[in-house]
């Protein structure tokens, strides 16, 4: 059965002293003044009525306060945008995943993604696990411990930030979950890390990068949606009613999905790679019906029978 999300991502370049107002002293303020710069670019996107709105790394950190502004800027934010975003959420009946600096209660700083839910409660929160030396050293920010997808009502979420994508531990702890939409707030691209992390999670990977393209790919590494250098934004519409499948093995059978029920089931081989992606377009089924009735053979469960095939005696030259 046809799962469509519709996710919309605001890819805003940082914040600035400068145009928050050099002669605001007070923090008060300037707190105020991010919570105006957020809700002109909400509207951008909100009018699409999304699912889920993904921001940012640091999406509410004013680069060019002093070492003391900025601590007393911390302070008294508190959870004063976070709580703004979530009387958005609730008001649009969506999903906002916040990424910001947060101060816990002992004193000690996270960089977390908080992802807000439809009634404006917190569905989750992840804690970077990878922080940069500087972010721990300069900023007292420590690294997070735990990485857990986060169930939302459309589906699995798993979250990662900026450096993060760096890190196949991270990875690999993800991948035995199995998200279905992996969010990735960043002040940096990561290039082709993303595609990867789509591919090998077989989840589709929303990218937010603040200032730079926004991305949404698919769960065989094709880029289905981006923001340009004229819109900093993007909202499209995705299907988490899929399987990805290892051509080998499953041509024929494709073959025979594709002439039963035609346009119900979409095939899509972004080519070169051997994998392709398949996904109900209807209510009447589920991508998964389709691989218990055609016997179609995932992805994973291919991979996993020719790891067991080499195993087996004298199957392995000897050196």
């Amino acid at each position: 059965m046809s799962r469509y999300v519709k996710i919309s991502t605001l890819g805003r370049a940082p914040l600035t002293l400068a145009e928050i107002g050099d002669n605001i002293n007070d923090i008060v303020e300037i707190v105020e003044k991010v919570k105006k710069i957020w809700q002109y670019e909400l509207e951008k996107v909100l009018s699409d009525k999304p699912d889920l709105i993904v921001l940012p790394e640091c999406c509410d950190s004013v680069f060019g306060l002093n070492d003391d502004k900025k601590e007393e800027y911390e302070k008294i934010k508190g959870s004063q945008i976070r709580d703004f975003f979530a009387k958005v959420a609730k008001e649009n009946n969506c999903y906002i995943a916040y990424s910001a600096s947060r101060c816990l209660p002992d004193g000690t700083k996270r960089n977390s993604t908080q992802l807000i839910d439809r009634k404006g409660n917190i569905a989750g929160i992840y804690n970077k696990n990878h922080v940069t030396i500087d972010e721990n050293e300069e900023n007292g920010t420590l690294y997070g411990a735990d990485a857990k997808v986060i169930h939302c009502d459309f589906g699995r979420m798993a979250c990662i930030i900026c450096f993060d994508l760096n890190y196949d531990e991270l990875r690999q702890k993800y991948i035995p979950q199995k998200p279905e939409v992996i969010i990735f707030s960043s002040l940096y691209h990561g290039g082709l890390m993303q595609r990867y992390w789509a591919y090998s999670c077989r989840s589709y990977f929303v990218g937010c990068v603040a200032g730079d393209e926004n991305t949404i790919i698919s769960p065989v590494g094709e880029v289905v949606a981006r923001s340009t250098n004229y819109f900093n934004y993007l909202t499209h519409t995705i299907n988490l009613d899929y399987i990805v499948c290892h051509l080998d093995y499953n041509m024929p059978k494709l073959q025979a999905v594709k002439k039963k029920y035609g346009r119900k089931v979409s095939i899509y081989d972004p080519g070169h790679l051997g994998s392709v992606l398949i996904s109900s377009e209807t209510e009447e089924f589920t991508a998964m019906d389709i691989a218990k009735e055609f016997e179609l053979e995932l992805l994973d469960d291919y991979f996993e029978r020719c790891r067991k095939h080499r195993s087996l005696p004298g199957k392995v030259e000897k050196i």
